[in-house]
């Protein structure tokens, strides 16, 4: 950035700002919780709702635990005060609501345990706020006062009994330890622990069906005034709680419930605040709003001084960004910074604020920009940032405006002038290569490769500003930029009245040079034929590259690949479309046969050298065995001998069952993935055989049995008759060695007798035999 005229720590730089939720660090913080939203850093948990113009903590439900934080640093230097109105009303009554402060630097808040312990203190098996430092208990029900659920005391001699109706202050603790009692105030009872008659009232407001009291002048309002100063004699805070309620119709009173406790804990250097509340079996519902923390010593705390600015630079028809630092202000508070800045047309308008502390506490929205007829004034969320946009037809004059800051405290400066003067701004330059007129946003290099770009503007400029990713490159302040990396350029001109020009943005890369991935070596299974050299690029795609293949001095580029009718190992270059250089060249293997893999094989009824009718016919039950008598390069097999039966075996065996006509493939398949096929036809003509013999000896060492000889049949039936046609042997068993010549055990004479034969072949054939035989004796 530059420093303009001669005024130091006054910075102006020009870019486009945009708008974000508002932030707040520090004193004071003012939330009505009223409206259709809170803060952006007002933290919801648990059952806690914006409903119906109240932080809702609890509903009047059974079980019902809610919390809230503000997630805003306060500096604990000067002490804390707090205010804020609660409502307890419609339920049975439990069990209460609490405010506590916890430190500011704990890096994950978890709150306490609920029930009694109303979500600060530990609770049995259930921790405490994360980094306590201070919770104030407002107990309906009576636990929060007691040692019960493992709190740590309690009101002197209650033990675990119930204290219902108090005020009690819990200390500092994290996770099980801690949190101990240190004061409570009964307020429906008196003695040293109570209130007197005059003063006592319940904290809740009603009863089951009573509603919200917001009026202070009807019974059932209450409110909460809550000081931590900071102890003159000693570390931590005397705290007084003091609690503004009515119980009588337009008879509102405010009460001191703790008047300066000494607070013994030295407090961390930042607090957060926060709320909670809960129910058990008994309900209520829990509310709080118009919460405000500010500065608790005020008078020790000291108005920033502001200081006027005149005749800076600013320049029309675009948005000037300006920074107010901490240094050329005055910041008298200790480790205060700038927290905001709010516009003003006058002085009077500044004025009219004061003692507003809220106004000053948010930095009111409306105080954030200022419109203008010359332009429009702009705070930053934060700090001394803030932008003006002059509006064209204001060339040459001056606007004044007043301003106001806020430090970390809250505490505001009386008010300063600003002036401004509006200069002509440039019209927008043209960023381009070096010596071409076309204009472009984007350019692509190869490595190694550099380029020089150049402003173009109507005017002379007096500076030049290049930029690299938004990042301005120190010491690069010509007319033109040598470039040799990637990134997004762009260039900022200024003309002799210091006001900038903007350019356009060409982005300059450097894309890496292709890799190709190859399914190599490509092959030609066809003798002699051209091979597709595209085939073998898996990621080819001529619309983003080229394609350069060389061998022994000859090129083959993009369409030429496709035609390679050499083997060889080639090189094969690749490129981007729109850049010269290929990448490293990497081998390309082209293998192209010159003999042809062919495929035969032979097959017989196993171990017959039966092949056909011709030598006695193939059986539907016969194993056929087929034999490979295809190219030595093959190296896989597939067979398909019928639907649903195949092998890969070199030389399989296989049995058809059924007669038919059946066309057997092989394909072979050799190293590279060459294939090569063969069909032949196996005829299965007959289904089964018998032979019948002529006699039979049965008392000889051989031949004793009469049976048929037969082969594919699935069931049989052999009957012998004598020549008188009675039945003298029968049987259907396939495994029976026949007839013995026996009837009754008794050898029968020698002679002729008949038989007839019945069976089914293996393809469902009948098939139905008769004749004559000699038994020879």
């Amino acid at each position: 950035m530059y420093d303009f005229k001669g005024v130091s720590g006054f910075f102006i730089a020009l870019f486009l700002i945009t708008n974000s939720v508002v932030g707040q660090v520090g004193f004071p913080y003012c939330e009505t919780f009223q409206g259709n939203g809170t803060q952006s850093a007002t933290v919801f948990g648990a059952d806690a709702v914006l409903a119906a113009d109240v932080l809702r903590l609890t509903s009047n439900q059974l079980d019902q635990r809610g919390f809230v934080y503000v997630d805003i640093p306060f500096s604990s230097v000067f002490g804390i005060k707090a205010s804020f109105e609660y409502f307890s009303y419609g339920g049975t009554g439990a069990d209460g609501l609490a405010f506590f402060l916890y430190d500011a630097e704990v890096p994950n808040f978890s709150i306490g345990g609920f029930g009694g312990s109303l979500g600060y203190s530990k609770r049995n098996n259930e921790p405490g706020v994360s980094g306590a430092y201070l919770g104030i208990g407002f107990d309906e029900f009576g636990n929060f006062g007691n040692s019960t659920e493992s709190r740590s005391g309690g009101f002197p001699g209650v033990g675990d009994q119930q204290v219902p109706d108090a005020i009690v202050i819990r200390g500092p603790g994290n996770g099980f330890n801690g949190y101990d009692f240190i004061a409570g105030r009964r307020t429906m009872e008196a003695g040293a622990d109570g209130l007197p008659a005059d003063q006592q009232f319940p904290i809740s407001s009603g009863g089951v069906g009573t509603t919200r009291v917001t009026d202070p002048n009807q019974p059932g309002y209450r409110k909460v005034f809550i000081n931590l100063e900071p102890n003159p004699n000693d570390v931590g805070y005397l705290i007084t709680v003091e609690m503004q309620y009515t119980t009588q119709a337009n008879n509102s009173r405010l009460i001191s419930i703790f008047e300066r406790l000494p607070y013994r804990f030295e407090a961390p250097e930042d607090l957060k605040v926060g709320f909670s509340a809960s129910t058990g079996g008994e309900t209520n519902f829990h509310e709080i709003r118009n919460l405000i923390v500010e500065v608790s010593n005020d008078d020790g705390l000291v108005n920033p001084e502001g200081v006027d600015f005149s005749d800076k630079a600013s320049c029309e028809g675009q948005e000037n960004t300006y920074f107010i630092t901490d240094e050329e202000v005055v910041l008298p508070n200790p480790n205060s910074e700038i927290r905001c800045l709010q516009f003003y047309s006058s002085l009077e308008d500044i004025q009219e604020e004061e003692g507003d502390v809220c106004a000053q506490g948010k930095c009111r929205e409306e105080n954030r920009a200022l419109v203008l007829p010359e332009g429009v004034f702009r705070a930053s969320d934060e700090g001394g940032d803030f932008t003006f946009f002059p509006n064209e037809g204001f060339t040459n004059q001056r606007v004044t405006v007043y301003y106001t800051i806020t430090d970390t405290y809250g505490k505001t400066s009386s008010g300063n002038s600003m002036t401004l003067l509006i200069e002509e701004s440039p019209e927008p330059v043209t960023l381009r290569v070096n010596g071409s007129e076309e204009e472009m946003s984007e350019i692509r290099l190869c490595p190694d490769e550099n380029l020089s770009l150049e402003a173009v503007g109507e005017e002379d400029y007096e500076r030049f500003e290049w930029f690299r990713n938004g990042k301005i490159l120190e010491n690069e302040v010509s007319q033109t930029l040598q470039i040799s990396e990637e990134g997004r350029y762009s260039v900022r001109v200024y003309n002799r009245k210091n006001c900038p020009a903007f350019s356009n943005e060409i982005a300059v890369d450097y894309p890496d040079l292709p890799q190709v991935e190859l399914n190599l070596p490509l092959v030609g299974c066809v003798p002699n034929e051209p091979v597709d050299g595209w085939s073998a690029i898996a990621n080819f795609d001529l619309e983003k590259f080229d394609y350069r293949l060389s061998k022994a001095g000859v090129e083959w580029i993009n369409e030429e690949i496709r035609q390679l009718s050499e083997s060889g190992t080639y090189q094969l270059e690749v490129k981007h479309k729109d850049l010269d250089c290929f990448g490293p060249a990497v081998d390309f293997d082209v293998l192209i046969y010159q003999e042809e893999l062919l495929a035969d094989f032979e097959f017989e009824v196993a171990g017959t050298g039966i092949k056909g009718d011709a030598d006695g016919g193939i059986f539907a039950d016969d194993t056929i065995q087929f034999t490979n008598l295809s190219d030595d390069r093959a190296e896989s097999f597939e067979w398909v001998f019928q639907p649903g039966a195949s092998s890969a075996s070199e030389n399989p065996a296989h049995v058809f069952g059924e007669k038919g006509e059946f066309e057997v493939e092989l394909v072979i398949i050799d190293e590279n993935g060459c294939q090569a096929s063969v069909k032949k036809r196996v005829s299965i003509t007959k289904s089964y055989r018998v032979m019948f013999p002529t006699g039979f000896t049965p008392s000889a060492n051989t031949n004793q049995f009469f049976t048929p000889k037969y082969k594919g049949l699935v069931s049989v039936e052999l009957l012998i008759f004598n020549l008188w046609g009675e039945l003298i042997f029968r049987s259907d068993d396939l495994q029976e060695a026949g007839w013995d010549g026996t009837l009754n055990g008794k050898l029968l004479d020698a002679g002729t007798y008949v038989f007839r034969f019945n069976a089914v072949s293996v393809d469902g054939e009948s098939v139905k035999e008769s004749g004559k035989f000699r038994l020879i004796r």
